[in-house]
């Protein structure tokens, strides 16, 4: 019962290719664990979590790690994406272009040159 509640967290730690997950149920207590590649992706996570279950749940218990925590999230650029409009996704402000930029200049050279399927690193703030 407790398992078809948090299916769809279930569903999107494999989509995100959770690492050493488990899942098992104890006494009407869905506990799971696992490993996310990013702080980003353990946030989505813990989203999905209080979607299905409020900002308190008591029916899940979950212990989620992040592989890389030097870095907020790798995202991947898609055809008409900015640095601004990545910056406004993850951190909510578009103005945060200018940490992403700095974060990748390895990679970039000019703030206003992106390209789809360059992966950038998303520090973290």
């Amino acid at each position: 019962m407790v398992r078809a509640k948090y299916q769809g967290v279930l569903d999107l730690g494999e989509k995100l290719n959770i690492q050493n997950g488990d899942v098992s149920e104890d006494n009407g207590v869905l506990k799971v664990t696992g490993t996310a590649a990013t702080q980003y992706e353990k946030n989505l996570l813990w989203d999905a979590i209080k979607v299905a279950g409020g900002d308190n749940p008591s029916d899940i218990m979950a212990n989620i790690k992040v592989a890389d925590e030097t870095v907020y999230a790798i995202h991947t650029v898609a055809s008409g994406e900015t640095l601004g409009k990545i910056a406004k996704h993850y951190y909510g402000d578009a103005m945060k272009y200018k940490e992403i930029f700095a974060a990748n200049t390895d990679i970039l050279k000019n703030p206003d040159l992106i390209h789809p399927d360059q992966e950038l690193v998303i520090p973290n703030l």
